[in-house]
């Protein structure tokens, strides 16, 4: 039985649940964060210490203005309501990804409850806000090339946004589309991947209990035998 240590997630498919049941694609962003909160308490039901949700990625600027307002609005909100709960269920929030774009306000208070959960050890909620796995691997070298490092692997990781996470055992993508979208390319190198029709606010327990089942019985070689 494999042990799962670390669970990253693309939560895809927010906009198309919203204009499908509520012909607004804010309101499926808003349907998402209850889901969220649901695969946060089966993650610690399932005694897993890392979970890795992919936010907002480096390339979700393009979007309209209107929406990425409404999601950071959202992230606010979320921050402010559930980081006293978070402290006291004994969560961990790090953030993952370049945030010196987001305004003071936001940074302040996104540093200030890493801050206040830094202590927390019985989940590590890992948010990835403008997230790209080829920015943080060009970071990752200009911070070798400063430190005058040599360049190798433990190096490398050493220098990502992950320094101190393992690499995710269960890569899961919701919304019925079979790709990475640039979600942690080098920490993915052994992931199992499970890619779920459903769109992230119809993903649930069940569906996330029988992922965790399927990866259990996998045989995991690592290039053996």
């Amino acid at each position: 039985m494999n042990p799962v240590k670390h669970v990253a997630i693309i939560m895809d498919g927010n906009g198309r649940w919203g204009i499908k049941y509520k012909k607004s694609r804010n309101l499926g962003h808003r349907a998402g964060l209850k889901t969220v909160e649901k695969i946060i308490k089966s993650t610690i039901k399932n005694k897993i210490k890392h979970l890795t949700l992919y936010a907002f990625s480096t390339e979700n600027w393009k979007r309209p203005k209107s929406e990425i307002n409404f999601l950071f609005t959202l992230l606010d909100t979320f921050i402010d309501q559930k980081i006293d709960e978070f402290n006291k269920q004994n969560i961990k929030l790090k953030i993952i990804g370049n945030i010196n774009i987001l305004n003071n306000k936001l940074k302040k208070k996104l540093k200030r409850s890493e801050n206040i959960t830094k202590k927390n050890n019985r989940l590590q909620v890992n948010l990835a806000l403008n997230y790209g796995s080829k920015s943080e691997l060009i970071n990752a070298f200009k911070q070798i090339k400063k430190n005058k490092q040599n360049i190798n692997s433990k190096n490398i990781e050493k220098n990502l946004y992950t320094s101190s996470i393992p690499d995710p055992d269960i890569l899961i993508r919701t919304g019925n589309t079979n790709r990475l979208s640039n979600f942690l390319l080098w920490q993915m190198a052994y992931s199992e991947i499970f890619f779920e029709k459903k769109l992230w606010p119809d993903f649930n327990e069940n569906d996330y209990n029988k992922i965790l089942k399927k990866f259990k019985k996998i045989k995991r070689n690592y290039g053996n035998i």
